[in-house]
Parts: C-alpha cells; sequence; structure tokens
C-alpha cells in the first residue's frame, strides 16, 4: 500500500489550485478540479523523484534504503 498525500484545494475565480499539504513547495492550478489533482500529482511525482535522486547522489558509500511506514 502506498503512502497518501493530502491536498488542500479550492477554487478561485475560474481556476482550482492546490497545495500538497505534506511537501512545502507542492503546487499547482487547473482550469477544472480534476485538472488541478492531476497536476498536482504530477507535480507530486516530480517532486518525489528529485527527492530521492539528491538522497542516492547524498549517500557516500554504501547504504540501505529502508521504508518508515507512517
Amino acid at each position: 500500500m502506498g503512502t497518501g498525500y493530502k491536498a488542500v484545494i479550492q477554487q478561485d475565480g475560474e481556476w482550482w489550485i492546490g497545495w500538497i499539504e505534506e511537501i512545502p513547495g507542492i503546487n499547482s492550478q487547473g482550469q477544472t478540479r480534476e485538472e488541478l489533482l492531476e497536476n498536482l500529482r504530477d507535480a507530486l511525482e516530480e517532486a518525489l523523484e528529485m527527492n530521492r535522486a539528491d538522497a542516492l547522489a547524498a549517500a557516500q558509500g554504501e547504504f540501505e534504503e529502508v521504508s518508515i511506514p507512517t
């Protein structure tokens, strides 16, 4: 089972805007609620991939990856 994230979303005029609660800097907008949620999902996936790459690049020598349940 994957980790879930919560988004705070709202309609602002003709646009929908939203933020991922757990990860600062992950936000997006869309012309529809569905487009916003898709954009947030894409932004979240991209940020997690970049964070994983940064973490792996920072590890020196032998290391192990461990899952931490929430």
